[in-house]
């Protein structure tokens, strides 16, 4: 069995302040609704400059010190893995600003499931928020049916 594969790498952040989360109303039609922020991994950068990036190009705000809390990954038709680092930030700073990927908003925490969530989001929340849960992993059975565990 090969020891390499390859690899698709994302990222999406949780950013806070206090019982506030930063959301953003997708308007992508594969992935439309409400998520938190982060995109695409590029060649050669790192994990952690990749999210401040994509946070920054995708809010205007600039995270600080963001911590990988969990991962969302699954094997694509063409045997290749698709990952997705999961953050949260809790400090940060800048203007507020919506992008061409959605508008952004603060939501309080405790009313975010009540939004149109994304696919999958409300189990990629548990992720976020609880400690024990650290992997949303996806696979698919012979008889093509997905199946999603929280490890």
């Amino acid at each position: 069995m090969a020891r390499t594969e390859t690899v698709t790498l994302t990222n999406m952040c949780m950013v806070t302040d206090g019982t506030r989360v930063l959301v953003q109303n997708r308007v992508d039609p594969d992935w439309s609704g409400y998520t938190f922020p982060g995109g695409h991994v590029e060649k050669g950068e790192s994990f952690t400059d990749a999210v401040i990036r994509e946070v920054k190009e995708e809010t205007g705000l600039i995270i600080e010190a963001p911590r990988l809390c969990g991962i969302k990954d699954w094997i694509n038709e063409d045997g290749s893995r698709y990952m997705v680092l999961l953050y949260r930030a809790d400090r940060w700073h800048g203007q507020l600003t919506s992008s061409e990927e959605g508008e952004v908003s603060w939501v309080a925490l405790d009313t975010l499931r009540s939004l149109p969530l994304a696919d999958s989001m409300e189990n990629m929340l548990r992720v976020f928020l609880e400690e024990e849960i650290s992997e949303q992993y996806y696979f698919q059975q012979p008889d093509g049916q997905w199946v999603e565990m929280l490890k």
